[in-house]
């Protein structure tokens, strides 16, 4: 079954009832963790718990690309309405097989700080639906785990 996700703008970045932002120091250039990126097969090295990700879209990637991903407990859809290659690339849910949330949004900026080393920030927003509500203080840390450990797996591959 799937649940449908709210579209949203840059904006419900800084204005969702939820958000968690992360940054770490990556040791290697934009150009080659943006390659990373857009490998559907590097995903699942750095977060917990993704099994897959599906690019529904044919290259080059660009806005309006598309792409499955394929987790423990559940699959989402998601629609990439900024992309800067070799920079930054924002997409939102357009659905999900669990009702957790109204609308959820993903940034993953890339700035270069010199020596083939990069600032990550990634940042989730999302407005929660009634379970996540309910879930609490319980449901809140737990997502901000998985995306605080997964910046932080990311920086660890790419340090070895």
């Amino acid at each position: 079954m799937e649940f449908p996700c709210r579209a949203v703008e840059e904006s419900f970045l800084t204005t969702a009832p939820m958000r968690f932002v992360n940054e770490v120091i990556l040791d290697a250039p934009p150009e080659g963790v943006f390659r990373m990126f857009e490998d559907g097969d590097s995903w699942s090295k750095w977060i917990k718990g993704l099994k897959r990700v599906e690019w529904t879209s044919p290259k080059p990637f660009g806005v309006g690309t598309t792409r499955t991903v394929t987790l423990d407990v559940m699959s989402v859809k998601e629609y990439f309405f900024i992309w800067e290659q070799n920079k930054r690339f924002t997409f939102y849910f357009t659905s999900t097989s669990m009702p957790f949330v109204k609308a959820l949004c993903e940034d993953y900026l890339l700035e270069p700080i010199g020596e083939g080393k990069t600032k990550f920030t990634y940042t989730v927003a999302c407005e929660p639906s009634l379970p996540l509500k309910l879930s609490g203080p319980i449901g809140k840390y737990a997502l901000r785990k998985l995306f605080k450990d997964a910046t932080q797996a990311l920086q660890g591959l790419l340090q070895r």
